[in-house]
């Protein structure tokens, strides 16, 4: 039907250019004509383009079905190609699931088909979830995308101080934080839990800088799941997910632990890969699961599909706001580079086709892959799920379909993957092969002893039935440090307690080296332990350094009381916490020696470095200030030794002349007295009376201290 601005459009010509005396003439033949078109349903170039507009939807439709025997086939082929037991598939256009189909077993053992319902675990595909609660927080006002993550949590801070303060909201799921791919993962699979994680974050040094390099991370996503519940007020981001989008959308098979996916009835069991065939994989709370945001969904075909809908509908599902469209393009909006036609959003990829955008994204756990892939101005989405570990499959299977429905040029994919997933393996084996010549291995029995990291703790080294193992206090985790090539050990986890369903989903393989190096002093007090399974590149791997604890640490509470009771003076080995000033100071002394004073916290630059004061340095009491750096060491002699000063380095002085006090008083500054050889004694030889612990007074000066003296003498 035409509307009155379009009839308007058509007529308003024709009077335009009509002559004054046909005027009624033309009127009364352009009437009839008029409605014979209106009654004829003959279009008009608007009406035209309001009855092709409804076309879109069932020509894409007609696409997609058209696309379903070569899409099933290439799937055959390639769950034959990977050895994948069972896939699930469909497709999203109109804001209907158009097609869906289950595809092989849930597992091997059983032979129960897949099917629409069937749970499988989805893996960073969660990442999108944890960034539309953020823009549904963002959109209730309590939370702002450029709010400093220090600001609403203290506990956040890495190891640039700048990059600490200036770290925002919309940083944290943007994948370009400065820090290494996969930062401190590691931690995670050895059980470390969501507190720890973060905290990790503070001892990583920064690869690149803040903002210009992609790098993949998902422990910035639990503080992003932290900060998202704090805003809502909940217990934790899982009470948000169901609160916010599991129940709105009706995503009654959706869940977020171990537990659930187990006790579910139509659930598929994971498989790893090998280049001879999949292994079924156990279930773990560890992993995925202590991670949150970063990927601890469980879901279904039928589940995923309302999920796709609701991101094709613009933040709207069946009729209902969940998040508003301005917030929602925000997740979807590239914040980093990742390569000349691919950029990282927040929770999404975007790619660059020759005939469109593809926003998608891919998760993988220890035993399941899947892959979520929207074309937004089609109003077209693929999802893939399956039950092996990622190794490129579904990213194959739905990049080939996208392509397909955009008319791109066809690629295969999925051999490209096999390709690469075959030559990853053999890199892995030849990585940890052991050395046809190896190095000759040290004594075993004196690298054992108590080492400590920043991120890990305490770990002790021990010696247990001819073979080193090491624990660490944290978490309980143990690895078996197996001779490689001299003084460097494979690492591999111990089956104990829950590391057990870790070790079957990881296989043989190692986690990564130990080396044992020397210290300043050529002792073997460092131990170096790098992590290998997740390596990107040559250049991408993650070592942490653990050093030896030489002595025993005294308690805090002890330290204080013999601190205070005669002076500072101490003799013997000490090392342990001293409360001085109100700050803790970490003492280690050595006999009659030059202690090297450590800040537990707030450690800086020169005005953080606390130095003796000048009562102390003439050997009263002993105290500490904080100010200019003037000695990097405090000295502790032994009693009657006193307290010395330690002689400062001479330091060539500029001399003054004529023409420096000339270009001073030109600048600004006051004319200064040429340098004189300061006298040792007071101005007039001896006080008149001194106070304890107080300055003499001036004989020069009566009435005023040394300190004001003109003279400028000291005591």
């Amino acid at each position: 039907m035409m509307r009155a601005s379009d009839c308007s459009d058509v007529v308003a010509p024709v009077r335009l250019f009509a002559p004054p005396l046909a005027l009624e003439a033309s009127r009364a033949l352009l009437l009839p004509l008029l409605m014979a078109i209106m009654v004829s349903g003959i279009s008009l170039p608007n009406a035209a383009r309001a009855e092709e507009q409804p076309k879109r939807e069932p020509a894409m439709e007609e696409r997609v079905q058209t696309l379903i025997p070569e899409l099933e086939s290439y799937i055959a082929a390639g769950m034959k190609a990977f050895d994948v037991p069972g896939l699930a598939i469909g497709i999203v256009a109109g804001d209907k699931l158009v097609y869906a189909k289950g595809f092989g077993v849930r597992s091997k053992a059983g032979a129960v088909p897949v099917d629409t319902d069937t749970v499988f675990q989805i893996g960073s595909n969660a990442k999108a979830f944890l960034t539309t609660t953020m823009a549904i927080m963002v959109d209730r006002g309590k939370l702002r995308w450029d709010d400093r993550v220090v600001d609403l949590d203290p506990e956040f801070q890495l190891k640039d101080p700048w990059v600490t303060r200036e770290f925002r909201v919309f940083d944290l799921p943007a994948q370009r934080s400065g820090l290494p791919h996969y930062v401190n993962d590691m931690l995670g699979t050895l059980d470390f839990n969501e507190a720890a994680l973060i905290r990790s974050l503070r001892h990583v040094e920064p690869v690149s800088s803040f903002r210009t390099t992609f790098a993949y991370t998902n422990i910035t996503h639990l503080l992003a799941g932290r900060i998202v519940a704090k805003a809502a007020g909940a217990a934790d981001w899982n009470t948000v997910l169901r609160q916010e989008l599991l129940d709105p959308l009706g995503l009654k098979d959706s869940s977020y632990t171990a537990e659930a996916i187990e006790a579910a009835a139509n659930h598929a069991n994971g498989y790893r890969w090998t280049p001879d065939g999949t292994i079924e994989v156990p279930f773990t709370p560890i992993f995925p699961y202590h991670y949150v945001g970063a990927g601890n969904l469980n879901s279904t075909l039928e589940d995923m599909a309302r999920w796709v809908r609701l991101q094709l509908g613009n933040g709207t599902f069946e009729g209902q706001r969940i998040v508003s469209p301005e917030n929602l393009a925000v997740t979807r909006t590239p914040k980093v580079a990742v390569t000349d036609k691919q950029s990282y959003a927040l929770g999404w990829l975007i790619q660059q086709t020759p005939n469109g955008s593809i926003v998608w994204h891919s998760g993988g756990t220890w035993g399941f892959g899947s892959f979520v892939g929207l074309l937004v101005d089609k109003d077209v989405g693929v999802i893939i799920l399956t039950n092996e570990a990622t190794k490129g499959l579904p990213d194959a299977i739905g990049s080939w379909a996208l392509d397909r429905l955009l008319a791109n040029p066809p690629v295969d994919y999925a051999a490209d993957a096999l390709k690469t997933a075959k030559t990853s393996f053999k890199s892995t084996a030849k990585l940890f092969a052991k050395p046809a010549n190896p190095r000759p291995f040290p004594p075993l029995a004196p690298l054992a002893g108590n080492f400590a990291n920043p991120s890990f703790g305490r770990a002790v080294v021990r010696l247990e039935d001819d073979a080193l193992v090491m624990e660490l206090q944290a978490t309980g985790a143990g690895l078996q440090l197996e001779p490689w090539d001299g003084g460097v050990f494979t690492a591999r986890l111990v089956p104990l307690g829950g590391f057990g369903a870790v070790i079957g989903n990881l296989g043989p393989t190692p986690l990564g080296f130990v080396q044992f190096q020397m210290d300043k002093d050529g002792k073997l007090n460092l131990l170096r332990l790098s992590y290998e399974l997740l390596r990107v590149s040559s250049e991408d791997g993650q070592a942490y350094e653990f050093t030896r604890e030489a002595m025993k640490a005294a308690s805090a509470e002890s330290v204080p009381a013999r601190a205070a009771a005669s002076g500072p003076a101490t003799s013997g080995d000490f090392a342990g916490l001293v409360d001085i000033g109100g700050r803790r100071l970490y003492l280690a002394c050595k006999g009659a020696g030059s202690p090297t004073v450590i800040l537990e916290a707030g450690a800086g630059g020169n005005g953080d470095t606390w130095n003796m004061g000048r009562a102390a340095r003439r050997g009263e009491n002993f105290g500490l200030r904080r100010g200019r750096r003037l000695h990097p060491r405090l000295c502790l002699r032994s009693p009657r030794d006193g307290l010395r000063r330690p002689a400062r380095p001479a330091q060539p002085q500029r001399p003054r002349t004529h023409a420096t006090q000339r270009g001073r008083r030109a600048r600004g500054f006051a004319r200064a007295p040429y340098r004189r050889r300061r006298a040792p004694a007071l101005c007039a030889g001896r006080p008149l009376f001194r106070r304890p612990g107080r300055k003499a007074l001036c004989e020069h000066r009566p009435g005023r201290r040394c300190g004001a003296c003109p003279c400028r003498r000291r005591t």
